[in-house]
C-alpha cells in the first residue's frame, strides 16, 4: 500500500475506507458484516478510515472505534469523521462554535478518541464557506485539542475553491471519479498549490463503476440509491454521482467494453479507481464495501501501474458522450 501527504494529517494509505455503508442507508448491514468489512480493511494495508456522525446516529463510528480500538491508541490509522448534518434544520448559521463542540464532543465519545485526527464539515450550505466565524470555532477545538485537524466535505467545485482561502483546512472531500470529472479543470491544482489533502468520495459511482448493477437491479426501501435518485433526502450528486441510472448503466457498459482491451485486463473498479489515483493531487480515494473481497481487490490497485493513454482516452470518450452534460456544471 502506497501512502500519500494529507496536509497537516500525515502520510495516509492512497487506499482509504468510506465506511457510510455500515453505518446506514445502504439497505441492512449487520454488525458481523461492519466488523468484518473494517478487519478486512485494515489486513489490505488500509490506515486511513472515513466516517461521519450521522451514518447511523453514530453506528459507523462506535464500529470503527471498537475494532480499531488497538490502532487508534497506537496512531497507526487516521480516522476521519463528520460533523454538521445532525443540525435541524441545517441552516448556516447553526454552524456555530456551541454546536460543533458539541457534535465533536459525541464523536470523541463514540470513537474513543481524545482528540480527533481530523473533523470535516459534512457538506454544510454553500454560505457557511462565507462565515469566517466558523473556521475560527474549529480553530478554537483545535486549541483546546478536541481536534487536531479539521477540513471540509463539499458538493461543489466552487465550495471547495472558497474553503481553500481558510488557512486552518487541511482537506478537502470531494466527489470525482470517471463519471463526475469537473475538479480536475481548476481545483486539484488548486488544492495542491496549497498543499491542501485531497479526499475523494463516491469513487465508484455507488456502484455504477463495478458493473455489478443492471436495469434489474432492486435496491432496499432504506438504499438511497432507491429513495435519493431524484435528490429527496440529500444531494442526489452523492448518489449515482448525480448521473441519472439509465445515463449511468449505458455509460458503465461503454467503459467496460474497453476496459478489458488493456494489457492488464483491468476491471472496471480498478481502471475507476486507478483513473482516480493517477491524478497527482489526489491524498486518498474512499470505496466503501461490506465485502471483503472487494475491499482487498480495491486496496490493491494501489500497486497497479499507472493507466496508459488509450485507458484514459476510453474514460474521457464516455464521459464526453454519455455523462458530461448531465453533471459537468452542476457541480
Amino acid at each position: 500500500m502506497n501512502h500519500r501527504t494529507l496536509g497537516d494529517v500525515g502520510a495516509v494509505s492512497e487506499v482509504g475506507y468510506g465506511s457510510w455503508q455500515i453505518g446506514s442507508d445502504w439497505g441492512d448491514v449487520s454488525e458481523a458484516e461492519a466488523v468484518a468489512a473494517v478487519a478486512a480493511a485494515r489486513e489490505a494495508g488500509i490506515d486511513f478510515f472515513d466516517t461521519a456522525d450521522v451514518y447511523g446516529d453514530g453506528r459507523s463510528e462506535q464500529i470503527l472505534g471498537d475494532v480499531l480500538d488497538a490502532d487508534i491508541a497506537a496512531g497507526d490509522v487516521t480516522v476521519a469523521t463528520k460533523a454538521g448534518r445532525r443540525l435541524d434544520p441545517h441552516v448556516p448559521e447553526a454552524y456555530s462554535e456551541t454546536n460543533l463542540r458539541q457534535f465533536v464532543d459525541r464523536s470523541r465519545e463514540n470513537l474513543g478518541m481524545e482528540t480527533l485526527d481530523l473533523v470535516q464539515l459534512h457538506c454544510p450550505p454553500t454560505d457557511v464557506y462565507y462565515r469566517p466565524e466558523t473556521f475560527d470555532a474549529l480553530d478554537t477545538l483545535a486549541a483546546e485539542d478536541r481536534i487536531a485537524n479539521y477540513g471540509v466535505s463539499v458538493e461543489r467545485v466552487e465550495e471547495g475553491l472558497k474553503a481553500l482561502e481558510y488557512p486552518g483546512v487541511q482537506s478537502v472531500q470531494i466527489i470525482f471519479n470517471p463519471f463526475r470529472q469537473r475538479p480536475a479543470d481548476r481545483f486539484l491544482d488548486a488544492a495542491a498549490a496549497r498543499d491542501v489533502g485531497v479526499v475523494c468520495r463516491v469513487p465508484l459511482a455507488s456502484g455504477l463503476l463495478t458493473g455489478a448493477l443492471s436495469r434489474d437491479t432492486a435496491f432496499p426501501e432504506d438504499d438511497h440509491r432507491n429513495y435519493n435518485r431524484d435528490g429527496d433526502a440529500f444531494d442526489v450528486g452523492e448518489t449515482f454521482a448525480g448521473v441519472p441510472y439509465e445515463v449511468g448503466l449505458e455509460a458503465a457498459d461503454a467503459l467496460a467494453e474497453r476496459a478489458p482491451a488493456t494489457d492488464e485486463g483491468l476491471s472496471l473498479p480498478e481502471l475507476s479507481l486507478r483513473w482516480i489515483l493517477d491524478h497527482d493531487a489526489v491524498t486518498t480515494v474512499i470505496p466503501g464495501s461490506t465485502t471483503p473481497e472487494h475491499i482487498r481487490s480495491n486496496a490493491a490497485v494501489s500497486d497497479l501501474a499507472p493507466l496508459d493513454e488509450a485507458d484514459r482516452d476510453a474514460v474521457d470518450d464516455v464521459y464526453d458522450a454519455s455523462v458530461r452534460e448531465h453533471v459537468h456544471q452542476r457541480w
